[in-house]
């Protein structure tokens, strides 16, 4: 009984609801019929003497909601018919709308004809009820009397009709939206055609704009997501200049001698050239343009297209092209390539006219430069660069949605559709957009109503509307013409070449490839001699090199560029991808932990860390781990196995807590050159109860103050600053003829090592990647933060002065750094003190810590400045820090020396967590640490000099050897015996430092 009423209430809920939605229906479908009545009855009345203005305009409105509401009448509709009825429904809403807005067009003219132009191109998007219809507003409105003609061209050009042509077709070849189109013949005979301006046109276009933004205003309120003010503020700037047709002429020469249309037998012909033609301007006035008559024939104008035998693919690829040639490689195009701009020569070659230059766009060369960059971060599916062209653009998202951004970037650039898959592309934009803005609905946690509100683009610059615009209109054009264009391979070169033109210019030509900033030292002078020798050899892409002696800057000096499809130039904030290099930086946390005695070097890594003693790991220490002798250097290899694992921080940890040794600990020193990371972090985070990151601020960021400019995994917001790497494959292909390392473990051998240095580029340069935690390789730094970081080192750990005030913009003065502040913070801050007391409770009963140095030798030591306080809980005091390490033996722990000294491997080239530094006679004079491809960090403790070197074009560190060995030679400091090696590579001699570690 109870289920039977259940049944009845339910159903007559839905009784109630199909009530009520009918109801609904109805009420929309009268209000509609309503506003019609209305409508008509309101233009009767304005007729008889309100005024243009007011009519104009309560025409447009009542005609955009006549069509909202009808449309929002058929979306209540189609739940209550069959799905088999459903598409004529919207066909008949399709055609029935079309109309409205064809009559609406032809009836205001000006700018809605314009508006019109573009609809008409849209078939990749729009019903083909309205490309049916608003294909006739290309060049066929209704023309202006000829009279009114006639006195615009004698008052215009100051002459008796019969004096200017010996000939004036008085029907029109064209009628558009501003202006009309005559043939003609000039007295001394040359056949022209003659642009006729409309009379009074200037008042309604300019009438016209205030209306089109006072909708976009009203369907920005209606509907935030659809916000269109960005665009119609940049119509509105640029629409207006269309109306001077000396402009017109003007833009139609520069076009014209861009693209080289008056070239001839193969005169300057490059890759890039296209092959289109352009009429000559003969004479112009404001409202009069006369230009060179060609012959022929439209692009809508299939049949004759036919009959000539003309390829319509070929014409549409080459009209792309020329666009793709006018954005990017001249940053001077046309907005406006709707078909009834466009003709196709009769004679053979068949090749494109192109028309109508009113509406154009200069870019500057920045702008140029950025979409370029955006072009081809969308082509290889590059995050990072995306972003950066976001912001050097000027476009900006409210959101970290770099997939989202990825996927829209993507859909813009896509490739064109015939118009009969028009349907199916709307759908997928649709359901991309319905994905995305669920995305954003998640991550913001909206209601379905806020997200519908919600505008994810915060900042839309003017300047690539009309960019936007062309694109938009290129595609349209193509569907029109029923080809299929795949612009990333048409427009790939264009972009390319504006890009690579500005990077293969090098130190020979262009001046500021050297950073302009002072130089500190002659030997500074010198080194950038040497990077501009480097530089026009091709051997240097971006470059940052910075060093210390005696605690004082002595070099900073930026070159080059971002990187191969970055032309923008490097500066001292820059950050570079370093590899190895970070291990130096992971291993001073480590170091960190163990003064502050939260850990011990010759501590059980099982003790720390829960899980981790299983599968023969129970006698691995904190100080194998340093040493490289754990026998976890191949515990698994992700970058074979999937190489997106790298990026699961807790899946790293699992698997090295899951992995078995090879060797036996401490008896063999293999290069642990991944797992090395994720042995120091999860000893890191385990000993500390903290994140990684938060460590890696506490103990080296904020006390050295190089705010932003050292990270570990990047935070969102600092593309812009980032280089890309490359690869130099005319070294690199030298790896074939060097031997094996027997220091190296299998997966890291020469023969891997060229299979890992031509891939790893394009795998770290992902925004993945950079954003993961990979303590062995994945820093990003300045070498100005890096050196200084060392500088501290050499000293014990005492913090250098400010960096040099010559170095702009100062260190440190970024601040952007990561947040650890999440919903997950408490409880694994909790759950670390609870590792931390089960850490205790694990440890055997009567030991006594181990102590690694004297403490009341240390406490008397004078030349330390203050200690670091026990209590890490609080970072209120950072910026009083001194030191960082208050162990006065610091340098042998860094380096496996002294006291030391039984905690590594005897002669092995690696300390703790440090690589040893040894001079030519074999003495050990410092320590530091490599990376892939010749970035580089050392400090020479004996000389108080540190130095370090980040590079994005991946060499065999011949680059990096030869600016060492300037500079230890002009300051008379032993060349360390790694860097004397790497400059010739050959079958007999080992590889070279800067490049494996």
């Amino acid at each position: 009984m109870r289920n039977s009423r259940s049944r009845g209430s339910i159903s007559g809920s839905f009784q109630n609801k199909r009530w009520w939605s009918v109801a609904l229906d109805r009420f929309l479908s009268f209000f509609v019929r309503l506003l019609a009545h209305i409508q008509r009855v309101w233009s009767r009345f304005v007729s008889m003497g309100l005024g243009n203005l007011y009519r104009r305009r309560m025409k447009v409105f009542s005609v955009a909601i006549l069509i909202y509401l009808d449309y929002k009448s058929v979306q209540q509709r189609e739940k209550w018919i069959k799905k088999s009825k459903v598409p004529a429904l919207w066909e008949k809403a399709h055609e029935r709308n079309a109309k409205r807005v064809l009559n609406l067009i032809v009836e205001l003219e000006g700018l809605w004809v314009k508006l019109g132009q573009y609809l008409s191109t849209r078939a990749d998007v729009l019903p083909q009820a309205y490309i049916s219809l608003l294909t006739q507003l290309q060049d066929s409105l209704p023309p202006r009397p000829l009279q009114e003609v006639r006195r615009t061209i004698e008052r215009e050009l100051g002459n008796p009709m019969e004096v200017l042509f010996t000939d004036f077709v008085n029907e029109p070849l064209a009628t558009a939206s501003i202006a009309q189109v005559h043939r003609a013949t000039l007295a001394n005979g040359q056949d022209v055609v003659v642009k006729v301006q409309h009379n009074g046109i200037r008042a309604i276009i300019l009438e016209d704009l205030k209306n089109a933004k006072a909708i976009v205003d009203w369907i920005a309120w209606a509907e935030p997501q659809y916000d269109f003010n960005p665009m119609i503020d940049e119509w509105c700037k640029e629409a207006p200049r269309e109306l001077d047709f000396n402009i017109e002429a003007e833009n139609t020469r520069t076009v014209s001698k861009n693209l080289g249309c008056k070239k001839t037998n193969g005169e300057g012909r490059s890759n890039n050239r296209v092959d289109v033609l352009i009429p000559d301007i003969i004479q112009s006035s404001e409202s009069v343009l006369i230009l060179e008559y060609m012959d022929g024939i439209r692009l809508n104008d299939v049949e004759s297209l036919d009959a000539f035998g003309i390829d319509k693919q070929k014409i549409v690829e080459e009209i792309t092209r020329a666009y793709a040639h006018q954005i990017y490689v001249d940053g001077f195009f046309n907005g406006d390539p709707h078909p009834g701009n466009f003709l196709v020569s009769k004679e053979p070659p068949h090749r494109p006219i192109l028309l109508d230059f009113g509406l154009t766009k200069k870019l500057s060369h920045p702008l140029k430069q950025a979409l370029a960059k955006m072009f081809l971060a969308s082509a290889e599916g590059d995050q990072v660069a995306l972003l950066s062209a976001f912001e050097e653009m000027g476009l900006k998202l409210r959101l970290d949605l770099p997939d989202q951004a990825m996927s829209v970037a993507g859909l813009f650039f896509r490739s064109s559709t015939p118009s009969n898959e028009a349907l199916k592309t709307l759908k997928t934009l649709n359901d991309q957009r319905m994905q995305n803005m669920k995305v954003i609905q998640e991550k913001m946690q909206l209601s379905q109503k806020e997200v519908k509100r919600f505008n994810p683009v915060d900042a839309f610059p003017g300047d690539i509307v009309i960019f936007a615009r062309v694109i938009n209109l290129l595609r349209g054009l193509s569907s029109t013409m029923n080809v299929r264009i795949v612009y990333l391979d048409i427009m790939r070169p264009f972009a390319e070449s504006v890009l690579l033109g500005s990077i293969s210019r090098g130190p020979t030509v262009d001046a500021s490839w050297i950073h302009d900033s002072p130089v500190h030292s002659d030997v500074e002078f010198k080194l950038r001699k040497l990077l501009a020798e480097l530089g026009s050899i091709q051997k240097i892409l971006g470059i940052q090199v910075c060093a210390y002696k005696d605690g004082k800057v002595i070099i900073d000096t930026a070159a080059g560029v971002l990187g191969r499809y970055d032309p923008r130039p490097v500066q001292p904030d820059s950050l570079f991808p370093v590899f190895s290099v970070t291990k130096g930086i992971t291993a001073g946390m480590i170091h960190s932990l163990v003064d502050k005695r939260n850990l011990q070097l010759d501590q059980t890594i099982g003790d720390i860390w829960p899980g981790f003693a299983s599968n023969g790991k129970d006698t691995i220490k904190v100080h194998h781990v340093l040493n490289h002798t754990s026998g976890l250097h191949n515990a698994f290899d992700p970058v074979g196995e999937n190489p997106l694992l790298i990026c699961d921080w807790d899946e790293c940890l699992k698997r090295i807590a899951n992995s078995s040794p090879e060797t036996e600990p401490g008896s063999q020193q293999f290069y642990h050159y991944l797992t090395f990371g994720w042995l120091c972090g999860g000893i890191i985070e385990y000993a500390s109860g903290k994140k990684f990151q938060e460590i890696l601020e506490e103990s080296i960021v904020k006390p050295l103050k190089i705010d932003g400019e050292l990270y570990i995994g990047i935070p969102p917001g600092v593309e812009s600053r980032l280089a890309t790497l490359t690869v130099d494959t005319d070294e690199l292909s030298k790896l074939t003829s060097i031997a094996s390392q027997p220091e190296l473990p299998s997966t890291f051998q020469p023969e891997k090592i060229l299979q890992m240095a031509t891939s790893l580029p394009v795998l770290f340069n992902t925004l993945n990647v950079r954003r993961a935690i990979i303590p062995a390789a994945n820093g990003h730094c300045s070498a100005r933060a890096l050196a200084r970081y060392y500088a501290s080192l050499a000293d014990g750990g005492l913090v250098p002065p400010p960096h040099s005030s010559l170095s702009q913009p100062p260190l440190g003065s970024h601040t952007h750094v990561p947040k650890f502040s999440s919903v997950n913070d408490t409880k694994k801050k909790r759950k670390g003190k609870e590792m931390m007391a089960s850490t205790q409770m694990l440890k055997p009963k009567g030991r006594k810590d181990k102590k690694l140095y004297d403490e009341e030798r240390f406490m008397s030591t004078e030349s330390l400045a203050s200690l670091v306080s026990d209590d890490t809980s609080s970072n209120d005091h950072q910026d009083d820090v001194h030191n960082l390490f208050s162990n006065p033996r610091i340098h042998d722990a860094f380096m496996g020396a002294g006291d030391y000294s039984g905690l590594v491997l005897p002669d092995g080239k690696f300390g703790l967590g440090f690589k040893r530094v040894t001079s030519q006679d074999g003495s050990l004079v410092g320590f530091g640490h490599s990376g892939m491809g010749g970035s580089t960090g050392f400090c020479d403790i004996e000389n108080r000099f540190s130095i370090a070197i980040t590079v994005n074009k991946m060499s065999l560190g011949g680059v990096t050897a030869s600016i060492i060995k300037l500079v230890c030679s002009e300051l008379n400091i032993p060349l360390p015996k790694d860097f004397s090696i790497a400059n010739g590579m050959g079958p007999d001699l080992e590889m070279g430092t800067p490049l494996i570690n």
